[in-house]
């Protein structure tokens, strides 16, 4: 695990919330603090659609949404002229980019051997952080592909001009 501190706060948002930068990751959940709190559960309703808006919009197989389908109603619930007392998002890696990104490490490891591969995007107190993260559905003391991906997210950040320090 990675904490690295966002240290344009400002560009890093147009990025999030205007941009499609983050449109592939999963959202696995939200909480945005304005005047009242605001929590979302990515989770899909499947229920909610038919069966061929989820065969179009490519859902079938995926348990939580992609971050596109949230970012507009992310960005109107952040947007004004004041700024939140603080907002998470939590981020995964779809199935593809998850079995991409192992093949990608060449390790042992299955997309069954993880939970899931997280980005938290964390505002508080006036400071913006971003922390890497590996769910492993057992214990292991390989640690390797932790590092692979710390690695990954921080050239994300350089690959995209976002301005950042390393803090662990």
């Amino acid at each position: 695990m990675k904490v690295f501190q966002i240290t344009n706060i400002k560009d890093f948002m147009n990025k999030l919330l205007l941009s499609e930068l983050f449109d592939h990751f999963l959202l696995s959940e939200a909480s945005i603090q304005t005047k009242v709190t605001y929590i979302i559960d990515g989770r899909l309703t499947k229920d909610f659609w038919t069966k061929e808006e989820l065969e179009e919009e490519d859902l079938c197989s995926l348990p939580y949404a992609p971050f596109s389908l949230l970012r507009n109603d992310c960005c109107n619930l952040i947007k004004g002229k004041k700024t939140p007392a603080a907002f998470k998002f939590i981020f995964m890696l779809s199935p593809d980019n998850l079995a991409n990104t192992l093949a990608k490490f060449r390790s042992g490891f299955s997309p069954e051997d993880l939970n899931g591969v997280f980005l938290n995007i964390k505002y508080a107190d006036g400071r913006l952080t971003y922390t890497t993260g590996v769910s492993y559905q057992s214990f292991t003391l390989d640690k390797s592909f932790e590092q692979y991906w710390d690695k990954l997210a921080a050239k994300f950040l350089t690959a995209h001009g976002i301005d950042f320090e390393e803090l662990t």
